[in-house]
């Protein structure tokens, strides 16, 4: 796969889905950007990256794609490994059924396989041809991607999203909503309404995903389970691997395996 690099012209490229491919260092950070006219679905075929928007936070998983609509301004972040990758930049109309917010996707086996041959597929394609053909299963292909449950939504509120941020640098299952709303000056029952109406979340969930998007880099990059639930404060290795279980579908030890296949 060659390195390339998106550029406004590709917005005018007479096709419905053009791709491309990158690899990029660990602990990479790319700027903010957009992509005025096309939707983009970045896959991470190796390495784990987090994608990060003014609405929250993505954790992009081995073989998972995070799938971000025209014009979201985000910003990419490398944090486990080298990362290898594949991005499908498609018009919003190319086919029904696309994703209308961001989220993050299981990467099938043959959507694996058709970004790896559409990011060699030139930009001026034959749409009757092969490569045409190629391109018109991966449009096809994208609707029937299971979602994922690791996105982490911040809240508008520039305290609550502060003290949102804290808890995403060093999670811990055991932080309580009596120590937030007393920090914040709040009762239980102001803050409970706020968190859910700033995030769409009771605290407890997104405590939760917190956890995951702590805990999914470290366990990628081989970390043994043990390790990272004493690491979050989990009382035992079950408790850690029950929540892991009920949140993704599999327990850790198996969900690295096939984590597509965990969701579908």
């Amino acid at each position: 796969m060659r390195n390339q690099h998106y550029v406004p012209e590709y917005d005018l490229v007479p096709r419905p889905v053009v791709a491309i491919g990158n690899h990029y260092p660990a602990g990479y950070s790319g700027r903010p950007h957009s992509h005025r006219r096309r939707a983009q679905l970045l896959h991470a075929a190796s390495g784990v990256m987090t994608v990060s928007t003014r609405h929250g936070a993505w954790v992009v998983p081995p073989e998972g794609a995070v799938w971000l609509p025209p014009g979201e301004v985000h910003n990419v972040h490398m944090i486990r490994g080298e990362v290898s990758i594949q991005s499908a930049y498609l018009w919003p109309d190319a086919v029904d059924g696309l994703p209308a917010r961001c989220q993050v996707l299981g990467a099938t086996p043959l959507l694996r396989s058709l970004l790896a041959e559409a990011v060699e597929v030139p930009l001026h394609y034959d749409p009757d041809g092969r490569d045409g053909l190629v391109m018109a299963l991966l449009l096809h292909e994208v609707t029937r991607l299971p979602v994922l449950p690791l996105a982490l939504p911040f809240p508008g509120d520039a305290r609550l999203a502060r003290r949102c941020r804290r808890l995403l640098e060093r999670p811990t299952p055991h932080d309580s909503i009596e120590n937030w709303s007393a920090a914040l000056g709040m009762s239980r029952r102001s803050f409970t309404r706020l968190f859910r109406a700033q995030t769409g979340l009771s605290f407890a969930a997104w405590r939760q995903q917190a956890c995951l998007f702590a805990a999914l880099p470290r366990l990628a990059a081989g970390e043994a389970v043990t390790a990272v639930a004493l690491d979050l404060g989990y009382d035992s290795v079950a408790a850690f691997s029950s929540m892991f279980r009920r949140a993704l579908g599999a327990p850790p030890s198996r969900y690295f395996r096939n984590p597509a296949a965990s969701n579908a």
